[in-house]
């Protein structure tokens, strides 16, 4: 079994900043990209920034410049840090792994519960 718990949502006022984070556990061989997702009632999940296992990330348009995720690879855990957030940035985060629990098994994707961020003006 493997578990993702995030943590650091809230509620902040507009331009104002929150610190998300997730950390993987249980039964882990490797974790590939991790990334954050988020969704508003009747829409659909959509992405937010992914990191891969390289470092390597990529971001939504509509938060770039804004947020910065970063991973630590030995904690399995991946961060999210958004400034100058906006009440369009409203939304349940959801974070976003792709583990294999055993080396000969395939990459499977796992999310987190979600924790809420909202963003007054």
């Amino acid at each position: 079994q493997v578990q993702l718990v995030e943590s650091g949502g809230g509620l902040v006022q507009a331009g104002g900043s929150l610190r998300l984070s997730c950390a993987a556990s249980g039964s882990i061989f490797g974790v590939n990209t991790m990334g954050w997702f988020r969704q508003t009632p009747g829409k659909q999940r959509e992405l937010v920034a992914t990191v891969t296992s390289a470092d390597s990330t990529n971001y939504a348009n509509s938060v770039k410049g804004r947020f910065t995720i970063s991973r630590d690879n030995a904690k399995n855990t991946v961060y999210l840090q958004m400034n100058s957030l906006k009440p369009e940035d409203t939304a349940v985060y959801y974070c976003n792994a792709q583990v294999r629990v055993r080396p000969w098994t395939t990459w499977s994707d796992y999310w987190g519960q979600g924790t809420q961020v909202t963003v007054s003006s």
